[in-house]
């Protein structure tokens, strides 16, 4: 059974952050030719965990996501931003702990490989970890209180190369935000591959965008086209 795009992930634990990089050189030289890193050339990083399989829309398909937990990285790009000014964004690494899911999203273009990520929060202290290969490699701590939960709603804006066709997929999205969040650091640890290295934060740590999100819903993907495209304008 082939599982058809968009698939819809419902109430998914989410800490997303955009940081600027100790070298935005190596950052900017993981963006291929055709696109331009924004000014700076920003990281973002997404750590989620989607609790139940129950929770996606491929639930009862052969090919389900299952549960599963996901991180992923790369670059804030310059020129493609959505209508509401939210920057298109190159992945770089994906690293997902769902068989499935990697097969779906490296036939869209994704740069998929295996790991697994944890979210914890206890007591105010969110802590989440990225494992590759068994080895801790990113680690990310923040200060989180739910509180009145701040709604959001929009639409993300991912490229991808499929075919050797540069592709521009819309991933709209509803949740609901922690009142108070405040990263305290992001480390990338040994089981970070060397590769990763050129996605570290610079010292002292400069985040310009971020969220804890204890309940997010999103399309995964939505709206994918041949960039310049109607579906990939």
């Amino acid at each position: 059974m082939v599982l058809h795009p968009p698939q819809l992930i419902v109430g998914a634990r989410m800490l997303y952050l955009v940081w600027l990089p100790a070298d935005a050189a190596a950052a900017a030289a993981l963006v291929p030719d055709e696109l331009e890193p924004a000014p700076g050339s920003p990281v973002f990083m997404n750590q989620y965990v989607v609790d139940d399989a129950g929770q996606t829309s491929n639930a009862s398909s052969a090919e389900t996501f299952g549960a599963y937990s996901l991180t992923y990285l790369g670059i804030d790009l310059a020129g493609l931003d959505t209508e509401d000014g939210t920057p298109g964004r190159w992945w770089t690494h994906y690293f997902d702990s769902s068989d499935n899911m990697l097969r779906y999203a490296a036939a869209h273009g994704v740069p998929a490989g295996a790991g697994e990520t944890t979210l914890e929060l206890s007591d105010g202290t969110l802590v989440a970890t990225t494992r590759l290969r068994g080895a801790d490699a990113i680690r990310t701590t923040a200060h989180v209180d739910v509180g009145t939960a701040v709604h959001a709603t929009g639409q993300l804006r991912y490229l991808t190369r499929v075919d050797g066709q540069m592709t521009s997929g819309r991933y709209p999205f509803v949740m609901d935000a922690a009142e108070t969040f405040e990263v305290t650091s992001v480390a990338f640890l040994d089981g970070a591959r060397e590769e990763l290295r050129a996605l570290e934060p610079a010292d002292p740590l400069e985040v310009v965008f971020g969220f804890y999100s204890p309940s997010i819903s999103f399309c995964y993907p939505g709206g994918e086209g041949p960039l310049g495209t109607e579906h990939g304008s």
